[in-house]
């Protein structure tokens, strides 16, 4: 019996990050040596323990061997005859596929440290094309990795390509979609995993509303980067700079799915696109399962994202309304929220990321001049019930137009 380090953990230590969280892989073992040695057995589909003591994550070494469509379709041996180098040979990418042994000694079969000094994610071997998450994985990772220069291997990409012509890619599971997504945002530079689904086909089947996007054109005057597609992965890049909330970045980069519906004839302008844009927002949460906080946020964004533009030409009125619609009074931080993604709408254009804006300080300072007024002196002055909202409603609008 023997133990690895393996995957993630050595792959971060050789790039200089930091190391999370440690995974091992034994070779020469069983399930019955492991369970009297005292660990803990977790893995449902395969042999995955936990250490006794520093629960650490703990695999017996296995293949896999394909059987059915799809990410769930496999045969796993993990016998005591598997070899360290055919457990690191069913991985996806080179650089993950690095063992360290207990004295320390890499053990690189497939020249991972090379593509890690190349900044190369590249595929170990055709098997990748059996798993169609991987697509998602290698994607996610371009994303991770991009700002250290990392790109996905043309070999890689034309593999990626052709799992999606043969229509492996659609056996993708809502939740696992989802799962890779929300991980996505959550990276330095999410833009790069969907600039990554699409250099190899599969935007448009996972996601056909935002891959519509692309070469619909925008008034060059206000976008000069004219195509939308292009705009929405710049207001993206934007959001990850202003906020790491991966909820405000998913609204973001759904803020504009409506202007995929404009007809050609009224190019490149786009108008009523907000309200276009909401049921196809609603409709790919639906699909994909998207938790209900980035939905309402999603929708709020695409709904009110110009009335943010034009805060400064809103009557105090229909800033109220916005206010109501918003649920600002009672949900401050989902308020925050909104200019956030908002805010990202404006930077994601060129010449346009670094400039000053004016649009969330006066939304600030109106809603904090609405929120000024106080309903506990209404109410001690006799008002209820309907006359009271009518009331608070009058003196936070005549508050808002004092601004």
């Amino acid at each position: 019996m023997k133990t690895y380090l393996v995957g993630g953990c050595v792959r971060d230590k050789l790039l200089g990050r930091p190391v999370k969280d440690r995974d091992w892989v034994v070779t020469g073992s069983s399930v019955e040596q492991m369970l009297e040695l005292g660990f803990l057995q977790v893995g449902k589909d395969f042999p995955v323990f936990l250490h006794p003591k520093t629960k650490e994550e703990y695999a017996l070494a296995r293949t896999e061997r394909k059987t059915a469509p799809g990410y769930t379709g496999f045969e796993f041996n993990a016998s005591p005859k598997v070899s360290l180098e055919d457990d690191l040979l069913r991985r996806d990418l080179t650089i993950n596929a690095i063992a360290e042994s207990e004295s320390g000694e890499l053990i690189d079969p497939f020249a991972g440290r090379k593509d890690i000094d190349k900044r190369i994610l590249r595929h170990i071997s055709p098997a990748f094309s059996e798993d169609p998450v991987r697509i998602l994985r290698v994607a996610r990772f371009a994303a991770r990795y991009a700002a250290l220069g990392f790109k996905i291997a043309e070999e890689t990409v034309e593999l990626m390509n052709n799992m999606v012509n043969n229509g492996e890619v659609d056996s993708l599971v809502p939740e696992r979609v989802w799962q890779e997504t929300h991980s996505a945002l959550t990276e330095p530079n999410p833009e790069v995993f969907f600039e990554s689904l699409k250099s190899c086909g599969a935007l448009t089947r996972i996601f056909p509303e935002i891959d519509n996007l692309y070469g619909v054109p925008q008034p060059e005057k206000y976008h000069p980067e004219i195509d939308t597609g292009i705009h929405t992965m710049m207001v993206l890049q934007q959001a990850s700079k202003l906020s790491k909330d991966a909820i405000v970045r998913f609204a973001a980069l759904v803020h504009d799915l409506g202007k995929a519906t404009t007809p050609k004839e009224e190019w490149p302008r786009h108008i009523a696109h907000e309200e276009r844009g909401v049921p196809l927002v609603e409709v790919l949460c639906q699909r994909l399962k998207v938790p209900k906080q980035y939905r309402e946020l999603a929708v709020l964004v695409t709904r009110y994202h110009l009335h943010y533009h034009r805060a400064a030409e809103l009557k105090a009125s229909t800033l109220h309304k916005t206010f109501m619609s918003l649920d600002a009074y009672r949900r401050p931080e989902r308020f925050e929220q909104f200019l956030q993604a908002c805010e990202a709408d404006s930077r994601g254009r060129p010449g346009y990321e670094n400039m000053d804006f004016q649009q969330p300080a006066i939304m600030r300072a109106a809603l904090a001049a609405a929120n000024s007024v106080e309903t506990s002196q209404l109410v001690s002055d006799g008002f209820k019930g309907k006359e009271l909202a009518e009331k608070l409603t009058q003196l936070r609008i005549h508050a808002i137009s004092e601004v």
